[in-house]
């Protein structure tokens, strides 16, 4: 089974190592990362390089694709090739899924045309310039189109799509084993909670993020 997750710079850690970390797990699963070529790529936060030995073009296809986002997801919206080649491989995938603006990603490929699809909350709005109807569930499934809203929200869809490729039993063994059990300290963690200040607080950190990369 070979689940394949493209990395450009700029891309949000957790988006792909969550995911990562849950889907490796997963008996007779090799998961291998791309990027727009072999070579080092940097994450959104500044501290966090890889290095990708496998450019895109090299892969022809795979059983799961899985797009991370992050600032990212901007220069794959302007990729003409690096979009063809997603509709490519989602031809033959037995699931194409997006973290956070990843999704936007699978916008841009005319892959969400007309369905409910999620993305980080504040990038509803984008999301929609793609055909799609937002929705702020945290996971969002379509047959094979898999999309989960921000950051955190991959690791639910990476145990999701564990049990679709295996079984229950194996995904909440997974799930046991990573201990993912959150108990986050705060009840802020969906926009529809959140007071207007930490809103406001959050998106003023994403900007802050964003400029230490440029």
């Amino acid at each position: 089974m070979d689940i394949v997750i493209p990395l450009f710079d700029h891309f949000e850690p957790l988006d792909a190592i969550g995911p990562y970390e849950i889907l490796a797990y997963v008996p007779g699963a090799t998961v291998r990362f791309v990027a727009a070529r072999p070579g080092l790529v940097r994450d959104v936060l500044g501290s966090l390089p890889v290095h990708v030995p496998t450019g895109y073009s090299e892969v022809e296809h795979c059983d799961v694709l899985l797009i991370p986002g992050g600032g990212s997801f901007q220069s794959m919206v302007n990729d003409p090739a690096f979009l063809d080649w997603v509709r490519r491989i989602h031809a033959g995938t037995r699931f194409t899924t997006a973290v956070c603006t990843g999704s936007l990603v699978l916008g841009a490929a005319g892959l969400l045309d007309g369905l409910t699809a999620t993305t980080h909350w504040d990038a509803a709005a984008d999301l929609e310039t793609y055909g799609a109807v937002y929705t702020p569930e945290r996971v969002v499934r379509h047959d094979r189109v898999i999309t989960a809203a921000g950051v955190s929200s991959g690791i639910d869809m990476a145990v999701r799509l564990a049990a679709l490729l295996t079984d229950e039993t194996t995904a909440q063994a997974i799930q046991l084993y990573t201990e993912y059990d959150p108990q986050p300290p705060f009840d802020t963690g969906s926009v529809a909670k959140a007071p207007a200040e930490v809103v406001e607080r959050a998106r003023e950190l994403g900007r802050q993020a964003s400029r230490r990369v440029r």
